[in-house]
């Protein structure tokens, strides 16, 4: 069998990890548990029933999810693989079937009088390198009418899409989520075949280098960290225990300003952060904002519309300047509009938000070597993290539970003490934030921030 080796930018996502900075991304589902005398496994349960497949964990709905996802992980590959350093390339890792896999190292039960709050810490602890790297922490709180499962997928097994896809293969049987597909081993050049390629190949070369240049001279002029609240950088002191938030907003709302002030629902997401960031900022009697605001990364999935999600990460990048100094909500949209308009008119292979990109042209060696450098200039890059991840418009369930809520956690940089992510579920917006808890002792006003700004918006297109 071949070695499956990390892709370049899977390797930059896990060496640039450090106990302070974990590279996992992660997802904080809330559930509305079903009624207890409910089976969930029983083959007469009707949907979301995998007759035969599960055991019975009786009436308790966190016992029983715990259950489920112990029992379903196991039948998951893609789950049980772990990540292995090898010795040719040098520098590089490559996956490998952990022969000592346990469901129980990675599916926990967590009883906790308030399931959000227990995920602020859980994202701060690293996985386990030596294992499968992901996690499963069912948080039961005192309210029997509802849990929490909160997934933790380590960035160099999955970007967002595919993160969602592995999760699915663990929840009840519904409409089918195109799961990650293995990748095939390339053929073997015929004899002679590299002579007869040798043009293309070196044009290629050139091709790649001239992208790698372009996308450096881009970094070089997207400029200094101007106008960058105090409130967005951490400093290494600060650094290792986290701070989790989610909001739920209304779509329609979304929509309704969409309509009336023009550009896409992610442009309004967008400028709901902007706007919000603000309004936090003033709150906090911080000075007025002043520049051209931090520069957001906004990440691009470079996957084929309607193609199957695959493993490991498939990503580019936007770079956008938040304006925070602007005043007027809408002229705010305004201006994060039409910087996403030049942003998808360059496209996410140009410009300095495509960073990512340069990770296919650096040998593992560079990046078994640079990690810690690259980590530490995540900061120099940009300022803060807002990110989409799409979900598909069905329910997801566990045991008979629904998911009645959805909120993504992103990895937070080091330097940065905020990350943004949001998505849509069931006609509802879900913002998920997550903050280093030292800079940010104050994140739930920041969410609250989110729903002032909205209503804000909502007035002024009335």
């Amino acid at each position: 069998m071949a070695t499956e080796h990390l892709s370049p930018l899977d390797l930059a996502f896990w060496r640039i990890e450090s106990a302070a900075h974990p590279m996992h991304l992660g997802a904080l589902a809330v559930f509305e548990a079903a009624p207890r005398d409910t089976p969930g496994i029983d083959p007469e349960a009707g949907p979301g029933a995998r007759p035969g497949a599960d055991p019975d964990p009786g009436p308790d709905p966190a016992v029983r999810a715990a259950a489920l996802l112990t029992a379903r992980c196991a039948a998951v590959p893609g789950l049980r693989r772990r990540i292995h350093d090898v010795l040719l390339p040098i520098g590089a890792a490559a996956w490998s079937p952990d022969a000592d896999f346990d469901p129980a190292r990675h599916v926990f039960l967590v009883r906790t009088p308030d399931p959000r709050a227990a995920a602020g810490p859980l994202m701060a602890r690293p996985l386990d390198r030596g294992r499968p790297p992901w996690e499963a922490h069912v948080l039961a709180g005192p309210d029997p009418g509802s849990f929490a499962v909160l997934f933790k997928f380590h960035h160099a097994l999955a970007d967002g899409l595919g993160a969602l896809a592995l999760a699915a293969l663990l929840f009840d049987e519904g409409p089918t989520v195109r799961g990650p597909a293995r990748p095939v081993p390339a053929a073997r050049p015929a004899a002679g075949s590299a002579l007869r390629n040798l043009p293309g190949m070196l044009a290629a070369r050139v091709q790649d280098v001239g992208q790698a240049l372009e996308i450096g001279a881009s970094v070089a002029r997207a400029g200094l960290p101007l106008g960058v609240p105090a409130a967005l950088t951490a400093v290494p002191a600060q650094t290792g225990t986290r701070a989790v938030a989610g909001l739920a907003l209304d779509l329609d709302d979304v929509n309704r300003i969409r309509k009336v002030a023009g550009g896409t629902v992610n442009d309004v997401l967008i400028a709901l952060v902007a706007g919000a960031l603000r309004r936090w900022l003033l709150g906090r009697g911080d000075p007025e904002p002043e520049g051209p605001g931090p520069r957001a990364l906004i990440p691009v999935s470079r996957r084929r519309p309607g193609g199957a999600a695959k493993y490991g990460n498939r990503l580019s990048g936007y770079l956008l300047r938040l304006p925070l100094a602007e005043p007027d909500p809408l002229l705010r949209l305004d201006r994060v509009r039409l910087g996403m308009d030049r942003n998808k008119e360059a496209g996410p292979a140009r410009g300095a938000g495509a960073v990512a990109l340069l990770a296919d042209h650096v040998h593992p060696l560079g990046h078994r070597l640079g990690g810690p450098l690259v980590a530490q200039a995540a900061r120099m890059l940009f300022d803060i993290l807002v990110t989409s991840v799409p979900l598909p418009g069905f329910t997801f369930s566990l045991g008979g539970s629904r998911v009645r809520e959805v909120y993504p956690l992103a990895p937070l940089a080091r330097g940065h003490s905020l990350a943004v992510a949001v998505s849509t579920y069931k006609g509802t917006v879900h913002y998920g934030l997550v903050a280093d808890a030292a800079a940010v002792p104050d994140l739930a006003a920041l969410a609250e921030a989110l729903r002032a700004e909205l209503d804000e918006l909502v007035r002024e297109v009335s």
